[in-house]
């Protein structure tokens, strides 16, 4: 028949003391997979990432127009209009280039007179190259000025009136030689021409200036900014700028990685047809989000893992304490059945002697001496006690006088050696000559040998041997006592010295005790500076050495239960 389950008080504790611990634990783990599985499901990271690449991309284009038009303000005052000498007009154009060397090319153009002048950078006007490319782009610019320049001249007046500085620019890709060229051209209306006149100045940005001095310069200026976007991250930040529909940079900031970029933003105004890109060097944004998931998952698993440690101790705590409270309760049942014994045999033989029904000396003898034997018994018993309730209330003072311990080895002995006699054992006792005198509480030392005597007598079985022996071992006076009996399993060697433990060979429970001999020993070799060691084998034996050292100076008087 199968047992039925029952909820104890002790199951009952331990689960409301783990619920304790769970359930808050629980909740707020639950609370945080569905935050992170939340932000991984709305990709808030990654979003809140390409706003502020979104937000960098925006304060380059602003830069890019801020430095644009430093450049050309100097150059709107200076440029002539179509009323002076032609002549004049072109030397003009030819000091402002000089002056600018960012420039390529000048013109000026004037609907009226049908007037179109033009000069190319004085100092590269022998670089073939970038003659034949200009001088192309200047035809070109001839051909749309009749037909567009009205309008163009109307844009730039409605600009003005906004109190905005009126410049418009305008650019594009050229294939030249099968390889792909980029120019830029700023216009403005020149200074002192009537509104009903459509006159235009135009300057054309040099493509190798843009490309190795104006926008490294200005990538590196976005780039270094106090910006949080770009401070705050370890990696910062790269960019560079290429052409529509193409992926390989134009111009790039060190530490491009050539990887993809994870914004673009096509300039507005200033540089038309060319794209600004930024990504972070050597990982991308869905990597930092999952980096982000990964830490908060750890965090999570390292939550999880503190919350089974609590339960561990929790659970290992409250044992102890059941356990304990359960060791109490045997140890007062013990109690009580030690004291029960010899005061029921005090009393019977008492009782006897008292009836006078015995009529032989040898009697009389053998009852006093049980009645005398007992009370010791009970006077150790009690004295156990009484030391275990000053130990466990702090109160445990122990007296240390010099000492002769073979005397007091000896004397402890012969009062005990009858009953090691007459409970069959052979006993052999070894005492060396040379052991000096030690700083010792006599009665407490006496006690400890009587207790581990006392355990011999109890937990031995056929082979019946008690030896005791008293040396000097360098510093130290060691005190041992060996038998021939059931022995200690070797994961209980260490446990034994605890408050009411009991080992679990079933003759141990079949005699009764109060667990607090070894206890009690322990307590008193610690207090004078020494311990109580244990070399032990199953049905073979065991070894009780009490080490106290010779130094005065090793002893603490109080030592903690």
């Amino acid at each position: 028949m199968s047992k039925k389950w029952r909820l104890t008080d002790r199951t009952r504790t331990l689960l409301t003391l783990e619920l304790a611990i769970v359930l808050p634990a629980a909740a707020l783990m639950a609370f945080s997979i569905v935050n992170l599985k939340n932000i991984q499901r709305d990709k808030a990271v990654e979003a809140a990432i390409e706003r502020d690449f979104t937000h960098v991309l925006k304060i380059a284009e602003r830069k890019s127009w801020e430095r644009a038009n430093d450049l050309l303000t100097p150059v709107l005052r200076e440029f002539p209009n179509a009323e002076g000498d032609p002549s004049r007009t072109k030397a003009k154009l030819e000091h402002i280039l000089s002056e600018h060397p960012e420039f390529a090319y000048a013109v000026l153009y004037d609907k009226k007179s049908n007037l179109l002048l033009s000069r190319i950078q004085p100092g590269r006007d022998r670089d073939e190259v970038f003659c034949g490319r200009t001088q192309d782009e200047i035809k070109t610019a001839a051909n749309w000025a009749a037909m567009e320049a009205p309008d163009m001249a109307s844009h730039l007046r409605m600009i003005a009136e906004k109190e905005e500085q009126p410049v418009g620019f305008y650019g594009g890709w050229t294939l030249r030689e099968n390889q792909r060229t980029y120019w830029n051209i700023a216009y403005f209306i020149p200074p002192d021409v009537p509104k009903d006149r459509v006159t235009l100045g135009v300057v054309a940005f040099d493509e190798d200036y843009l490309r190795e001095t104006f926008l490294p310069a200005m990538m590196k200026d976005v780039l270094t900014s106090k910006s949080s976007v770009l401070k705050a991250d370890e990696n910062p930040p790269v960019m560079m700028i290429h052409a529509p529909k193409e992926s390989t940079p134009w111009v790039a900031s060190p530490n491009w990685d050539g990887e993809k970029a994870e914004m673009e933003r096509t300039f507005a105004e200033v540089f038309p047809q060319l794209v600004l890109a930024i990504k972070y060097q050597g990982t991308t944004i869905a990597d930092i989000g999952m980096k982000f998931l990964r830490f908060h998952y750890t965090v999570l698993a390292a939550l999880c893992l503190v919350m089974v440690g609590g339960i561990w101790l929790t659970y290992r705590n409250v044992s102890r304490e059941m356990n304990l409270a359960r060791l109490k309760s045997d140890f007062v049942a013990n109690v009580s059945h030690e004291l029960r014994t010899p005061l029921a045999l005090i009393r019977l033989y008492a009782e006897t002697l008292e009836l006078g029904r015995l009529t032989a000396k040898e009697k009389y003898q053998e009852y006093f001496r049980i009645i005398r034997e007992e009370s010791e018994r009970l006077t150790a018993l009690i004295n156990n006690i009484l030391d275990f309730s000053r130990i466990e209330a702090g109160r445990k003072e122990y007296e240390f006088k010099e000492t002769n311990l073979a005397d007091l080895v000896r004397s402890t002995l012969d009062s005990y050696r009858f009953q090691i006699e007459q409970n069959g054992f052979a006993f052999e006792e070894n005492i060396s000559s040379d052991v000096p005198p030690v700083a010792v509480d006599r009665e407490a030392i006496a006690r400890s040998l009587l207790n581990l005597v006392n355990n011999a007598l109890k937990y031995s079985k056929d082979q019946k041997y008690i030896g005791v022996s008293l040396y000097r071992a360098n510093s130290r006076v060691n005190l041992e006592v060996r038998d021939h009996g059931i022995g200690i399993a070797p994961n209980e060697q260490e446990k034994i010295f605890e408050k009411f433990y009991r080992c679990g060979d079933p003759l141990v429970h079949n005699i009764k005790g109060s667990g607090l001999g070894l206890s009690l020993v322990r307590h008193i070799a610690r207090a004078h500076g020494g311990d109580v060691l244990v070399e032990s084998t199953p049905e073979k034996g065991s070894k009780f050495t009490i080490a106290l050292p010779l130094d005065p100076a090793l002893r603490s008087v109080e030592v903690a239960a």
